[in-house]
């Protein structure tokens, strides 16, 4: 009930096209009730004598007329308000879920939230639309008849209605079994969905490791899952109308019974009873499609209740209300024994009693291990999460005091999986600084090295470059990256293994970029090979979310058992430096990073 009343305050604003489409209803109502009421003097007046023919004839024209015009007018009426409705609900939807934190995100699929703004969203416009259409027009439709019946005979109208009141348990016991079964099926969809999505933003992996035949298989079971949950909705909504058949026949039967004796007695002319056994079978039609509303309306409610789920859901990081913007940096970060946990119910600590200080200008390097809370670490200064602990200021102001959208018009980011859109190469690069100019993007492209690839396209910078860029190169993809934050021109620069997987010849392009990008900016630099973070004024040695180490490189290597040294050690290793014949070539190879 709660989800429906929510459903009905979309609708009420509407109150314009609600008040046009019950005029219309009312119309329709009426002259369906008109065309009953006609089968009377049909029978009595005009087949038999002829008689009031051309009223007969102009009326009933008249009354179908007005019959379709109330049914048009109130079907297109009430698809407009449907419409109207999944609209808003779904612009809502969608806002709200982009909104929300990256734990959020972490714990959903995006096969999951598609399918609930599409599909879900779709049942509830089906229900708005249509079944409460249905429900109001043909509602006023069996007023109309039913009026007639008893204005005539109501002891006739009684005894044709005595099945009415066994149709209400039956409704409300499989309205119940609809909702429940089509929450399976809408939950079996969903899963359908992930699966495909997973498989198709992967594919190169799947036929990399040659899965196509086991992707297959796996979306051939969810497929058949929606298949089972489908028919088991089916499966209900196919009782209702042989039900509704058996109730309009033991109402016939016993208009039949009653009627004969009544025209023997001459209390009931033929023409009456034709009227009433026409108007009878004129509300089967009305009441089939009744019967069918709370079935309707249960499917929806349960597509409803999973949309309001979502959307009262609530890990969005907030903004104080007293919140207030951030001047431009100039001076320093503070992180002060900064903690913070994942909400995933285990309560694991990422990072534990983190303090540093960053000065305006400096280039901040941090190295640990996989694991070691890096990532996590750069996350709190936008606030893609919040601490949990301790606190981040920006000269001298709590991160949780600035309003969001100053906190990150002053924050670039460039990440290792590079997040571009299927839309042209000009539109990706502006898409922080939407309003530049065709020369300010290219010039942000020629200082990322892009350039050079981007005239070489079929349209240059109007060339769309498909989902996730897939039709350019890793490194391409990446100094596009670098181009759109040296657009957004922000002080400060978080850079998230922004080198790793690429070729040596990519990786050059790239880093010659990133030396443009650096320039008179504050940035925080994670990477995994300690060669990229030579020249960083702070390196900050993360183990199990703890600082172990801070200072610069040579400062470091200084100590041979601190845990810096021991991850130089490593890369030594993993790269050949060390032991054999390999120890020239690695050693030419390390001094030839930047």
């Amino acid at each position: 009930m709660t989800a429906f009343l929510r459903l009905l305050a979309y609708a009420r604003v509407h109150r314009g096209l609600i008040a046009g489409a019950g005029v219309a209803m009312v119309f329709y109502g009426a002259a369906s009730a008109a065309v009953a009421w006609l089968i009377k003097p049909i029978v009595d007046e005009v087949l038999p004598a002829q008689e009031r023919l051309g009223f007969v004839v102009v009326t009933l024209l008249v009354a179908y007329l007005a019959k379709g015009i109330g049914a048009y007018f109130s079907s297109y009426l009430m698809d407009d308000i449907g419409q109207r409705v999944v609209l808003q609900l779904r612009s809502d939807l969608f806002r709200h879920l982009l909104n929300q934190s990256a734990a959020f995100f972490a714990g959903r699929t995006t096969g999951q939230l598609l399918s609930r703004i599409s599909n879900d969203v779709g049942q509830v416009q089906r229900a708005v639309a249509e079944t409460v259409g249905d429900f109001a027009r043909e509602s006023l439709a069996l007023v109309g008849y039913a009026g007639l019946l008893f204005y005539y005979d109501a002891k006739l109208a009684l005894v044709c209605m005595t099945a009415a009141p066994l149709i209400v348990y039956p409704l409300v016991r499989l309205g119940k079994r609809v909702r429940t079964v089509t929450r399976w099926s809408q939950e079996a969809l969903e899963y359908m969905s992930h699966v495909a999505a997973e498989a198709f933003s992967g594919h190169r992996i799947v036929k990399a490791f040659g899965a196509e035949a086991r992707e297959a298989a796996r979306f051939d079971v969810a497929a058949r899952g929606l298949y089972r949950s489908n028919m088991k909705v089916t499966r209900v909504l196919a009782v209702l109308p042989p039900f509704m058949e058996f109730l309009g026949g033991v109402a016939i039967a016993g208009a039949l019974t009653y009627g004969t004796r009544e025209i023997a007695s001459g209390r009931l002319t033929a023409g009456e009873f034709t009227l009433f056994v026409a108007a009878l079978l004129l509300m089967y039609g009305p009441i089939k499609k009744l019967s069918r509303v709370n079935a309707n309306l249960q499917q929806a409610m349960a597509a409803a209740e999973r949309i309001f789920e979502l959307l009262d859901v609530h890990t969005e990081v907030t903004q104080a209300a007293d919140a207030a913007p951030l001047p431009s940096f100039h001076d320093r970060i503070v992180f002060h024994d900064v903690a913070f946990a994942y909400n995933d119910g285990e309560g694991r600590h990422a990072l534990r009693g983190v303090s540093f200080t960053v000065q305006a200008g400096q280039m901040v390097a941090i190295v640990g291990r996989s694991g070691a809370g890096k990532s996590t670490l750069v996350n709190l200064l936008p606030r893609f999460y919040d601490v949990t602990g301790g606190a981040i200021s920006i000269d001298g102001r709590d991160v949780r005091a600035l309003t969001l959208a100053s906190l990150r018009a002053q924050i670039g980011i460039v990440t290792q999986e590079t997040m571009l859109f299927d839309d042209t190469v000009a539109h990706n690069i502006a898409f922080g600084v939407p309003e530049a100019s065709a020369a300010q993007i290219e010039a942000a492209a020629c200082a990322a090295h892009a350039h050079e690839f981007i005239v070489q396209l079929p349209q240059g910078y109007q060339t769309t470059i498909g989902e996730r860029g897939q039709r350019l190169s890793g490194g391409q993809r990446q100094r596009l990256a670098i181009a759109r934050a040296l657009l957004k021109n922000s002080p400060l620069l978080i850079l998230d293994e922004a080198t790793s997987a690429l070729d040596s010849e990519s990786e050059r392009l790239v880093q010659e970029a990133l030396s443009t990008l650096l320039q008179n900016r504050t940035s925080f630099v994670i990477a995994h090979r300690l060669s990229t973070v030579r020249r960083a004024d702070v390196i900050i040695v993360l183990e199990h979310g703890r600082v172990v180490e801070l200072g610069r490189h040579d400062d470091l290597l200084a100590r041979p058992d601190g845990a810096y040294a021991r991850l130089h050690q490593l890369e030594l290793v993993d790269d050949g430096s060390l032991g054999g014949p390999s120890t020239a070539s690695g050693a030419a190879a390390e001094g030839e990073r930047p």
